[in-house]
């Protein structure tokens, strides 16, 4: 009678065991499944779908602080290609000029009334000349805050007669500001200035 009673409990020990057993493994389950599914939720939001030409295209998103050096060095060159890619037209002048004068300060307008002020902009629609710029390489110094940067270029103006091509050096900083249509990198430059824009060749072109 005792073995038998002896037998029940331990087999009473083995399903209390078996029980906790059971319970513990159920919470760990679900616990995992929990942490998956919230991993899972981060992971959707982390993608952003571009509507393009009719196509809905994936993109990912990351935070700001990783995307800091390659943004600000497309709004620095965003901000010389609207400012010294200039058409014998007004309205092309006058457009492209409004785009980059939303990137800086006013030491970018200051200098747009200079050269507005000596007749620069009048003298390419008189003469027909086209001007473009291709940035070659841009200093960013992340290291200090506003960025420091410095941007070399080279412009190349276009004639019936020739073609010039010039070398250009500018410098000035970054600063940080809301994102908008007009500004879509959130960043001001500022303290802008020329340090260099003379001419390397010229090539005559064959009549």
């Amino acid at each position: 009678m005792f073995t038998h009673l002896k037998n029940i409990e331990t087999a009473f020990r083995h399903i209390k065991l078996f029980s906790y057993l059971l319970i513990g493994a159920c919470t760990a389950i679900s616990c995992f499944a929990l942490y998956k599914s919230y991993q899972a939720a981060d992971l959707a939001q982390s993608h952003i779908y571009i509507l393009a030409n009719g196509k809905a295209l994936e993109a990912v998103a990351a935070d700001r602080k990783d995307n800091i050096p390659v943004e600000a060095r497309d709004h620095i060159r965003m901000f010389h290609h609207y400012f010294f890619t200039l058409d014998p037209d007004e309205k092309v002048i006058d457009g492209n000029i409004g785009k980059a004068l939303y990137l800086a300060d006013e030491s970018a307008r200051n200098q747009y009334n200079n050269l507005k002020e000596k007749g620069y902009y009048n003298n390419l629609i008189s003469g027909n000349i086209s001007q473009h710029i291709s940035v070659d390489s841009i200093q960013l110094d992340m290291d200090r805050y506003p960025y420091f940067f410095k941007c070399y270029a080279t412009e190349k103006l276009i004639r019936s007669s020739s073609t010039v091509n010039r070398s250009l050096v500018t410098q000035g900083f970054l600063r940080n500001v809301s994102r908008s249509d007009n500004n879509p990198h959130g960043f001001l430059i500022q303290q802008w200035e020329t340090l260099a824009n003379r001419d390397t060749t010229i090539q005559q072109e064959q009549p």
